[in-house]
């Protein structure tokens, strides 16, 4: 049976020029980064190379790019590290919004705990917040913003640029969660007027394991990881050169490819979207249908035409070879329908009715054919059964 992923915002698979570049320093740099001998050194000449590379690629600054584990650790550096600077200075609330991811979400809600106030921030119908609704919530208390560019779920992209200029005014750092749109569009932090920012290596082709928190010169935040003085004294423990490498080489590829697998994705989406609407009823769009990330296409059955089990639907797509997923890949396996779905307003059984697909750069209009031929006999069999109709 052939197998046809769809879930590539879960993850994207390793390009093999990224793995060649990697299984070099695997092979011949093993000395340690922070070593002043010459086997250090080398490796420290590779990082700071790599650094530069991830810099390049979203404007920013060699000195302001720090690598992370990934985006989770990127988004608590973030959040724990500008409330605890903007906590010296008397100032204990948070804006942010109900759609961002738990990486957010749940280092938000431990400060909630310990004391800071948090103000969520709607959306509308799309998922989409309002920058004047950010500007209402900005006060003399207010020690950071996180909203994220654009959802990981239903793909809506938010006005970061108008967001940041507002936050900016009033002398507000403003953070942002870029690690599902890094790598699928532009992404410039001098464009979109961030403080902080973060993006993870795994979902545009480079290794799992690495991320990046890009912090703009002059922001004050606390360091997140304390035992020693790498990455400028920002995130201690000893730096992984190849993975550092290996999400250079990603990259530098992607920006080099951009345009092109935007406009490759882009057709498919239309393709995927036309092929839904015209094979199921009761079928609901979620997400913002023009300001959006091209590769993902989120789909809800409407539980006032549908009874579906969204669960069932999923499992039912790999039994034929097609991996779809219902959301988040960090939420998979929860009994809770999405919290974005909810927030956009719809009900909790057509949250629960859910599918997102997600397409990359080696998805052929071959497969979403068998994919939307797969889902339509997957349905069939559920409205035989009498959990659809």
């Amino acid at each position: 049976m052939n197998r046809i992923y769809l879930d590539y915002s879960a993850t994207t698979p390793l390009d093999p020029r990224v793995m060649e570049a990697m299984a070099s320093v695997f092979a011949h740099t093993f000395g340690n980064a922070s070593s002043v001998h010459s086997f250090g050194r080398e490796a420290r000449t590779i990082l700071e190379g790599s650094r530069e590379s991830v810099a390049r690629s979203i404007g920013a600054r060699l000195d302001e790019v720090f690598f992370t584990s990934g985006g989770t650790e990127a988004d608590n550096h973030a959040i724990k590290g500008l409330a605890a600077a903007g906590a010296r200075k008397g100032k204990n609330e948070i804006v942010t919004s109900t759609v961002e991811h738990h990486a957010v979400l749940l280092p938000v809600e431990a400060l909630q705990k310990a004391g800071f106030d948090v103000k969520f921030v709607p959306v509308d119908g799309f998922g989409r917040v309002d920058p004047a609704d950010v500007k209402k919530s900005l006060g003399s208390k207010t020690a950071l913003v996180s909203l994220m560019y654009a959802n990981n779920e239903i793909g809506t992209i938010n006005d970061i640029r108008a967001i940041g200029a507002i936050a900016r005014e009033a002398g507000i750092p403003l953070h942002s969660d870029t690690v599902q749109a890094a790598g699928k569009i532009a992404v410039d932090v001098n464009e979109l007027n961030v403080d902080v920012l973060s993006i993870s290596a795994h979902k545009f082709y480079g290794p799992k394991g690495i991320g990046a928190i890009y912090i703009r010169k002059g922001t004050q935040i606390d360091s997140f990881v304390q035992g020693g003085a790498q990455e400028s004294n920002r995130r201690a423990g000893t730096e992984n050169v190849p993975l550092a490498v290996g999400f250079a080489k990603a990259s530098e590829l992607g920006q080099e490819s951009l345009q092109h697998n935007l406009s490759h994705v882009t057709v498919l989406k239309d393709h995927l979207r036309n092929l839904l609407e015209s094979q199921f009823k009761g079928l609901l769009f979620n997400g913002h249908p023009t300001d959006c990330l091209p590769h993902i296409l989120n789909i809800s059955f409407d539980s006032s035409v549908a009874e579906l089990d969204g669960d069932a639907l999923i499992m039912g797509m790999d039994l034929k070879g097609v991996a779809v997923t219902s959301g988040s890949a960090c939420t998979s396996g929860s009994l809770q329908a999405s919290h974005v779905l909810l927030a956009i307003g719809r009900n909790e059984q057509t949250a629960r009715s859910t599918i997102r697909f997600s397409l990359g750069r080696d998805t052929t209009m071959q497969e979403l054919d068998f994919a939307v031929a797969a889902l339509k006999e997957v349905v069939g069999r559920a409205q035989k059964a009498g959990i659809y109709g």
